[in-house]
């Protein structure tokens, strides 16, 4: 999209597990953090072109009784240590069975998130993992981007409207050519 076709881009949000850092179910565990490659670089170059950066995320493992909120708060503050600061987060504490309106592919956590940013959801993204982050991009109205990993399945990657390759090519894909020169 090119910043004459309507709102520019304000904010990039990601989602946590598959996405920003490597999947490990249910983690409470600060020290199993480990990011995703290029997710240092990309979250560096969105901060340096001014873009707010944000995290949506399901922690089912919260509304299953298999995690705390202080087991949550200390792995995203782990994330924050490797990632650098987030301007917002966005957690739904729910589990699948309990019919909650925030759940993705539910749009409200990104909505909500855009709201907290004070943008439109025209002036943001989203990138994730699985067809229920793309879904609730679509639903929301911010423009999503798949970067399917080996635990995604075929046939979300194919529903998908944009799917990038590795979180650099998602980045890239998102920003304007101009923006793109002399980024770290």
């Amino acid at each position: 999209m090119e910043p004459s076709d309507g709102p520019s881009l304000r904010a990039v949000l990601f989602d946590r597990d598959g996405t920003l850092i490597r999947d490990v179910p249910y983690n409470g565990d600060p020290g199993r953090v480990r990011p995703m490659p290029q997710a240092r670089a990309v979250l560096k170059r969105l901060r340096f072109c001014g873009m707010a950066t944000g995290v949506v995320s399901n922690q089912s493992g919260l509304g299953r009784g298999l995690l705390t909120y202080e087991q949550v708060g200390a792995v995203n503050a782990r994330v924050e240590q490797l990632l650098g600061p987030f301007n917002v987060w966005e957690i739904c504490p729910h589990s699948p069975e309990d019919g909650c309106r925030c759940r993705k592919p539910a749009p409200e956590l990104i909505s909500r998130a855009c709201r907290r940013l004070g943008i439109s959801p025209a002036e943001a993204a989203y990138v994730g993992d699985i067809g229920s982050d793309v879904e609730a991009a679509r639903a929301a109205g911010v423009r999503g981007v798949m970067v399917p990993t080996p635990l995604t399945l075929p046939a979300e990657v194919e529903a998908a409207p944009e799917v990038a390759a590795d979180l650099r090519s998602a980045i890239d894909l998102l920003l304007p050519a101009p923006s793109r020169r002399n980024i770290p």
